[in-house]
């Protein structure tokens, strides 16, 4: 099989939210910037690519929509607009997601579409230089295993990092399709309702997964880098 391996790699405070301008300050009084920590882990795994949601890629690309004007047929159900990565990839099922061009800090944008995705909008991804994938259907929802297939078979993605936001994660987890949860825990609080690292709806996650150490790094300024090999305790989509 050509799946690529499937790491999640998360900040998150100790009560387990997302958003540091809503934490406590670090230990020396500093605001909880956590940045420069989190990016070494990222760089230290040398992946092919990173996976985020359509929220966490919308605050990046910033995009507006700009259909060109003669649209034709584009490519269905793939795209690869360029050769190699690294690749910036996000889940974008209604097609909302917009760019002002092929690539993001560099690494080349990859979208996952529904299928009910229009022509005009495939027509401004082809025009900006953005590969997409129109991923198989299950129930609804984009069928996460089908999609990480064809970034093993034809983008030759080996090694993807997982990056959010919770409901992506959550989605990748209930479908047994990480390996390695890795958390970069920050000695911080939220103490709101703000979002978390892994949400999963109220069906939540218990009997789907387990988590098993593999390993604790203390970190500058109180924080630690710690991995989980997760276990699917159900059969794979």
């Amino acid at each position: 099989m050509s799946r690529p391996r499937l790491t999640c790699l998360m900040a998150g405070s100790l009560d387990g939210r997302l958003h540091p301008s809503r934490w406590t300050e670090s230990p020396d009084g500093t605001a909880s910037d956590w940045t420069g920590a989190y990016e070494a882990i990222h760089d230290r795994y040398d992946a092919d690519g990173w996976i985020v949601g359509r929220v966490t890629m919308a605050e990046m690309a910033k995009g507006e929509s700009h259909p060109p004007a003669n649209i034709g047929a584009p490519p269905r159900p793939l795209h690869i607009a360029r050769d190699g990565g690294p690749y910036a990839i996000a889940l974008d099922r209604g097609g909302r997601l917009h760019f002002t061009a092929g690539e993001l800090h560099g690494d080349h944008i990859v979208v996952l579409l529904g299928a009910k995705v229009p022509d005009t909008h495939l027509a401004e991804l082809v025009d900006d230089g953005v590969s997409y994938i129109i991923c198989q259907e299950r129930d609804g929802e984009l069928d996460l295993a089908a999609a990480l297939d064809v970034l093993g078979g034809q983008f030759g993605a080996r090694h993807l990092l997982l990056e959010g936001g919770g409901g992506v994660n959550g989605s990748f987890l209930a479908a047994g399709l990480v390996e390695q949860f890795d958390l970069l825990l920050a000695p911080a609080l939220d103490g709101g309702n703000s979002r978390a690292i892994v949400e999963a709806g109220d069906a939540g996650l218990k009997g789907k997964v387990r988590l098993r150490l593999l390993g604790v790094e203390q970190l500058d300024r109180g924080a630690l880098h710690l991995r989980y090999e997760v276990t699917s305790t159900q059969d794979a989509v």
